[in-house]
């Protein structure tokens, strides 16, 4: 149990605010009945001790295991099999990601049903495992990593014009919520790892990055939608 005080620390200190902010709300205008402010802080409560035992397994968990399946990864001499590798990987990262999940449904619900929490989703998870894949090819054939993330944000500038008017601003909320901490400890301590392991690859140089294009994925790919959902209303 080494290290769960320090994120139960960590937890608490980043809810405290937000149950601050209910109380003082709850006093002043609210007004919420008993029972209701009741279920308030059950789930307040529950948010709290997921959050503890969701962070303690990623950090616990994930990150050693990505470390090491990185290194033995970068040991091998077929370096090409760590793209579709990267592709599963990402696509499974983001599919089990909760907050992707969470605005997925949000999505759904906003747009009454218009929008599909599961295409969103599937969407998402899709994207995150090509930009991961391409991250990948970066490492293994030594693509300096200017050369990727330059063009791809020009495209995005080129997609803000011609996506639909809805899904840009779901486009940029998904850049952010994919980057959550399955992606970041499982996806990023691998490609670290692989990285370290590499002869001819720098650990710092090569190993990051990843986070820069798993939140540019989302937002081409759902701008990509929105031209597509764009195209098939006129």
């Amino acid at each position: 149990m080494e290290g769960i005080t320090d994120i139960t620390i960590e937890v608490l200190l980043a809810l405290s605010p937000l149950v601050i902010f209910f109380i003082f709300f709850q006093l002043r205008y609210l007004k919420l009945p008993s029972f209701e402010v009741t279920k308030i802080f059950i789930g307040m409560l529950m948010t709290a001790v997921g959050m503890i035992l969701f962070l303690y397994g990623v950090y616990n968990g994930f990150f050693p295991i990505g470390l090491q399946i990185g290194a033995f990864f970068g040991s091998l001499e077929q370096m090409w099999i760590l793209i579709p590798i990267g592709f599963v990987l990402g696509f499974l990262a983001t599919f089990a990601e909760p907050a992707v999940r969470v605005l997925s449904y949000q999505i759904e619900k906003s747009s009454s049903g218009y929008i599909r929490a599961k295409l969103m989703l599937y969407t998402l998870s899709f994207g995150v495992a090509v930009f991961v894949a391409i991250a990948m090819a970066k490492i293994v054939y030594g693509i300096p990593f200017l050369y990727l993330i330059v063009p791809g944000y020009l495209l995005a500038l080129v997609l803000l014009w011609l996506s639909d008017k809805d899904f840009i601003g779901i486009a940029f909320d998904s850049g952010g919520v994919a980057t959550g901490p399955m992606a970041v400890t499982l996806l990023m301590s691998m490609v670290v790892g692989m990285a370290s392991a590499h002869n001819e690859r720098d650990a710092v140089v090569d190993g990051f990055g990843l986070i820069a294009m798993i939140a540019l994925a989302p937002i081409i790919f759902v701008m990509l939608l929105g031209i597509y959902v764009k195209y098939k209303r006129r």
